[in-house]
């Protein structure tokens, strides 16, 4: 037997290593969420199984993410939040895609959610809570709801997962303190208000406290919330559920045989190639093709250029391995990526790393985006999807890539700015590396990042006013549930809108990104992979941003590709399961509580 490093020891969570049989009954391609719910619910339903990931850490780019799950009435039944109705859920989607293009497998995805979430709970570590109050992202399209439809994991220790937490895929260090601390959303505040409250100076010193303990005996906090916080669990999962973990081996091809796909070629660490035989299936889950410059070049926009959020593994192998053996992309009616807005701060190496924009700053008030031209282009309190795509209209007139978020001392030193976090007192490195400019003055802002002064001056003044007002004139930033939910609900009169009139005046660049693509695999209601006549390719299966994204590109919610990338995950598991008993298989589900 080939000795591989590192392979998961079944049930104990040690890191050793270990051996690789010739064959397993599903072989997953990809470590992310979509990968490792697929293994889950395989291995919890009796089949033997290994998970193979190219790049050395677990998690893929739901590691990094926010963690969300948007989930229509998949909350539990006794949950306060647990009110709504698939038929709601279908009407906001309807409205907010307009396309049928995919619609058979939204109608499919809502009708299964809840049985997935269910099975989850149930026989894995993964545990999802309703979170209180996140609207819609079009809050106001019909069917639209402020809560219930969004799931987040609940906190997990990291400790659990042994010699193996090194092997978990950090969050984005932008997204921490103290060089390693996650902080939960509903600490934020807390730290926000830190010098205001005494119940939040309390919690805020006991986080701490509990952290530099932590820092004793690891290389970063072990509490893990929001997306590592659910890799953490599904990982924690397979480790339980004696699951065959491989890292840095990579998947050279599928192996095909009377006309079902029968197994892989992989190459190990060592650079050795060896055959392995899938017996039930083969699970695409590599992430989609955000990394992967020959597909952004065919099929995203030129303007979009090549800065993406998403993990660096997300290179297209799932698409690739799938067309070569009959599998075809289905372009995404709406948009071809998740877009988000992101600045480039400098890196410890020096290269620049990507922050994404989604919620901590455009929305706040004393915050404002300009075009070269000086001139705000939309809504800065819309959606981070939305926002792009706006960018991306604006730039066919008037140069708004990169654009630039503006704001004034006071909203930096509150909510902070990208890469910047609130309360920061030293920003000299900041400046010195470029990634934050700053002035005394409109004007000398303008210069520096040259950009139309005249046109800025007019843009912050007319700002101004409609702040003070609380209206919004230009584009109606405030006007909505979402807007005022990523505002400062206690900024009044207007939540998201308050007069830069504190200088110094400070501004970053932002550039398009993506937090995924949306262009995939054409896949069945099982996330059966299907080819140019649409049939099922027998034995092959793809999830997550592999598969062809149910929201055709649209971004109705956060946590719009954890929702399928879970619930397809489970799905193509159980339809492997259930073939192997309809032969005369076991049917015992094991539990991994």
């Amino acid at each position: 037997m080939l000795r591989c490093q590192p392979a998961c020891r079944a049930g104990t969570g040690d890191m050793s290593s270990g051996s690789i049989a010739d064959g397993y009954d599903v072989i997953v391609i990809g470590a992310g969420a979509g990968g490792m719910t697929a293994a889950a619910v395989a291995a919890s339903r009796g089949l033997d199984t290994i998970v193979i990931e190219k790049t050395g850490l677990i998690g893929g780019t739901t590691a990094v993410s926010g963690g969300m799950v948007w989930a229509p009435n998949a909350a539990s039944p006794s949950s306060p939040h647990a009110w709504d109705s698939p038929r709601r859920a279908t009407a906001y989607l309807d409205a907010v895609i307009a396309s049928e293009e995919g619609r058979d497998l939204r109608e499919h995805y809502l009708a299964e959610a809840p049985k997935a979430i269910a099975y989850l709970e149930q026989h894995t570590h993964v545990h999802l809570a309703p979170v209180p109050f996140y609207p819609d992202y079009y809050p106001d399209a019909p069917g639209a709801t402020l809560s219930g439809r969004v799931l987040e994991p609940l906190p997990f220790d990291g400790r659990q997962l042994g010699a193996w937490f090194a092997r978990l895929r950090p969050p984005l260090p932008a997204f921490t303190l103290l060089g390693g601390m996650m902080v939960a959303r509903a600490d934020i505040p807390h730290f926000r208000n830190v010098f205001k409250s005494a119940d939040s100076l309390g919690r805020v010193l006991r986080l701490v406290a509990g952290y530099c303990l932590q820092r004793t005996r690891f290389h970063r906090g072990t509490h893990l919330v929001l997306g590592n916080a659910l890799a953490a669990r599904l990982l924690k999962s397979l480790l339980e559920l004696r699951t065959t973990i491989l890292l840095d081996t990579s998947t050279l091809r599928l192996v095909r045989k009377d006309d079902r796909v029968c197994g892989v070629e992989v190459q190990m660490p060592s650079g050795e190639r060896r055959l392995v035989e899938a017996r039930r299936g083969v699970v695409l889950a590599c992430g989609g093709f955000s990394h992967n410059k020959e597909l952004r070049a065919r099929l995203l926009p030129a303007e979009a250029g090549d800065c993406s959020a998403a993990a660096e593994g997300s290179t297209g192998d799932g698409l690739a391995l799938a067309q070569a053996v009959g599998g075809v992309l289905a372009e995404a009616a709406v948009s071809p990526a998740f877009w988000t807005p992101a600045s480039l701060p400098a890196r410890g190496d020096g290269r620049p790393g990507v922050y994404p924009h989604t919620v901590t700053d455009r929305g706040k008030p004393g915050m404002l985006a300009v075009s070269a031209a000086g001139l705000r282009f939309t809504n800065e309190a819309d959606s981070y999807h939305e926002f792009v795509k706006a960018m991306l209209r604006t730039h066919n007139q008037q140069r708004a890539i990169p654009a630039y978020l503006i704001c004034d001392s006071l909203s930096l030193w509150r909510y902070g700015l990208g890469a910047i976090k609130p309360l920061t007192l030293r920003l000299a490195p900041y400046r010195r590396s470029g990634y934050l400019v700053e002035a005394l003055s409109l004007r000398t802002l303008a210069a520096r990042l040259g950009i139309d002064a005249g046109n800025l001056e007019a843009t912050v003044a007319i700002y101004n006013r409609d702040a003070a007002a609380g209206i919004d004139t230009r584009f109606g930033r405030g006007s909505n549930a979402y807007h005022r939910y990523v505002g400062d609900a206690a900024n009044l009169p207007n939540p998201c809108m308050r007069p830069l009139d504190r200088p110094p005046f400070y501004a970053v660049a932002l550039y398009p990104a993506d937090l995924g693509t949306a262009t995939g695999l054409r896949t069945g209601r099982n996330a059966e992979v299907l080819d140019r006549e649409g049939r099922p390719i027998a034995g092959l299966y793809a999830c997550g941003n592999d598969m062809s994204s149910i929201m055709c590109g649209a971004y109705p919610g956060p946590g719009i590709t954890l929702g399928p990338a879970l619930v397809f995950g489970y799905l193509a598991a159980t339809h492997i399961a259930a073939g192997r008993e309809r032969d005369g298989g076991p049917s015992a589900i094991p539990s991994a509580q």
